[in-house]
């Protein structure tokens, strides 16, 4: 048996803790780049952290021109703001974007060259500057993963850094930053923590030899990874729908904050799976959403691989509060899926890859695309050829799953 647990020096999660980020900053460095948005500047919570930090430290630049999916022009234009600042500590406050963006600043800051230097697993040669992640969306788990996902326009589809040395420092995750987060956002990026909790549970394990857990970023599930992915997925199905009609809902948001948390734990370790290597072609093409394309493949790849989870589809039946209690394994996964059909139509998901704009005749070369995607399609605990992750597509596309047998609000 061998397993690796990796992580920031320190998690604080719960209403209040961003009232400790000037002094978290100020241990960590002196001169400070804060890397945000233009709309989170604008808001009186982030504007008073960032004035907080400013009385704490020597210096403070500020780059809020972060914009959706991390394109390098952005990665060249906060590298010369850390420059600038003569930056020892980054603070980045936001959404998933925000967190990769800062990420792969302090690769550059630290290392030299360009993001393309470090594409892949295990690039990085070694630690870069302190970072401190403070998200305030409830999704990407970015704050505590080893991931930074990026835009590159010479490339068909994102692409990933990933590193043990860029995981965040210290992790600040306060549901009151939440609050103010907009009904769509909040659908997305919650799908998305809910997407890293079940392909978590649902992924391939995989044996390992001694050098994997340096050399590989993502491992296959374990029971490590299975306890934080079944937490996860509880506190998300239980909340998602609420935190989306009513934002102001404080049990909801802090129930998403935490779930989020817990995914990225789960998700760190054993990897995203189908929907998200799917959906690296598919948003770049569409430019949608990130969480609104993993949210609407889920459930054609869990269907895709029913044969080898269905008994895990089960657990997560059970998990999110479903009545299975007579239901076989097969059955309570019907049940599953069928939920998660309906949770995705509640919260504003599009049903089909159709929906969406993605032309029919584009999905072989989607899937074949997808396949080289290698530290996420490893994990998928179906099939992978190509034949088989267009089938998924085809089946996206339709709408139509191999065998619905229910019909949203049945349960055996």
């Amino acid at each position: 048996m061998l397993e690796t647990v990796r992580g920031p020096r320190q998690l604080m999660v719960g209403e209040g803790v961003a009232q400790n980020i000037p002094r978290v900053v100020a241990e960590c460095g002196s001169r400070v780049l804060v890397v945000t948005d233009r709309v989170l500047l604008g808001q009186p919570g982030v504007a008073e952290i960032v004035a907080a930090v400013r009385e704490k430290v020597h210096a403070v630049g500020v780059f809020a021109d972060a914009t959706p999916d991390v394109p390098l022009a952005d990665v060249a234009l906060a590298v010369s703001a850390a420059a600038e600042v003569d930056a020892d500590v980054i603070l980045a406050i936001g959404g998933g974007t925000v967190i990769d963006l800062a990420k792969i600043v302090g690769v550059i800051r630290v290392h030299g060259g360009t993001p393309r230097d470090f594409y892949g697993e295990a690039k990085v040669p070694g630690p870069t500057i302190p970072l401190v992640a403070v998200p305030t969306t409830s999704g990407t788990g970015s704050e505590l993963t080893p991931v930074s996902v990026l835009t590159d326009p010479d490339r068909a589809l994102k692409v990933g850094v990933s590193s043990v040395h860029i995981v965040p420092d210290f992790a600040i995750v306060d549901p009151e930053l939440t609050y103010s987060c907009p009904a769509s956002v909040t659908a997305h990026s919650g799908i998305d923590a809910f997407c890293h909790a079940v392909e978590s549970y649902t992924a391939r394990p995989r044996p390992h030899g001694p050098r994997d857990a340096v050399e590989q970023v993502f491992l296959g599930r374990n029971p490590i990874t299975d306890h934080y992915a079944l937490l996860a997925a509880e506190r998300i199905a239980r909340s998602l729908p609420r935190a989306v009609k009513n934002g102001g809902d404080k049990e909801a948001r802090a129930d998403m904050s935490y779930g989020s948390m817990l995914a990225g734990i789960a998700f760190s370790h054993a990897g995203n799976a189908a929907p998200h290597a799917l959906q690296y072609p598919i948003g770049a093409a569409t430019h949608t959403p990130h969480g609104l394309g993993v949210g609407l493949l889920l459930p054609y790849a869990l269907d895709a691989a029913r044969d080898a989870i269905g008994d895990r589809l089960a657990v997560l039946a059970r998990v999110c509060g479903l009545d299975v209690t007579d239901a076989s394994d097969d059955e309570a996964a019907e049940v599953f899926l069928t939920w998660l059909e309906g949770l995705l139509a509640d919260i504003g998901i599009p049903a089909t890859l159709a929906d969406i704009g993605v032309a029919r005749a584009d999905l072989p070369r989607f899937a074949e695309m997808a396949s080289g995607v290698t530290r996420l399609i490893q994990n998928h605990p179906g099939p992978t050829d190509t034949a088989s992750l267009t089938a998924i597509l085809e089946a996206a596309w339709t709408g139509d799953r191999t065998r619905r047998v229910l019909t949203p609000g049945q349960s055996w």
